[in-house]
């Protein structure tokens, strides 16, 4: 009974210590589907045949954001984002310098634990348990 007593503590450890990095690969994964369907989205509407080159106005700019952030490229009232926390302003929609045909969609988030924002040194400065989790893909305008 002592040597459960004993071990209890550092199992509860370990089981949430796993249950966060499970919950992290999926919002990873979150971020990384939303991602991809985002450059999609871009690629099919970017390229423009009359100037033979990828343009990139505002209104797909935002259409693409929104699809990232909400999965759909129109807000409606209500919709919440894919992943908690997630905004316009985390995702980034740009041409690939130096060629005329590829688009680039980049999201940043930065990952919060449920159980704390960090762990508490003896010695120092305590451990910041948050961290930034990027995804970005590029692909050629269709």
């Amino acid at each position: 009974m002592v040597e459960f007593a004993l071990a209890l503590p550092l199992l509860v450890l370990l089981l949430l210590a796993v249950s966060e990095i499970g919950r992290m690969l999926l919002q990873f994964n979150s971020l990384l589907q939303a991602n991809r369907d985002a450059v999609r989205y871009v690629a099919g509407k970017a390229f423009d045949r009359t100037q033979g080159r990828v343009e990139v106005g505002a209104t797909l700019r935002t259409e693409t954001q929104n699809l990232a952030v909400y999965g759909s490229p129109v807000v409606r009232l209500g919709m919440q984002p894919l992943v908690p926390g997630l905004s316009t302003a985390n995702v980034q929609v740009s041409t690939v310098a130096g060629t005329t045909d590829h688009v680039q969609v980049s999201i940043s988030y930065t990952f919060q634990p449920l159980f704390g924002s960090g762990l508490p040194a003896l010695v120092g400065s305590s451990m910041r348990l948050d961290f930034p989790l990027v995804a970005t893909t590029v692909m050629r305008a269709l």
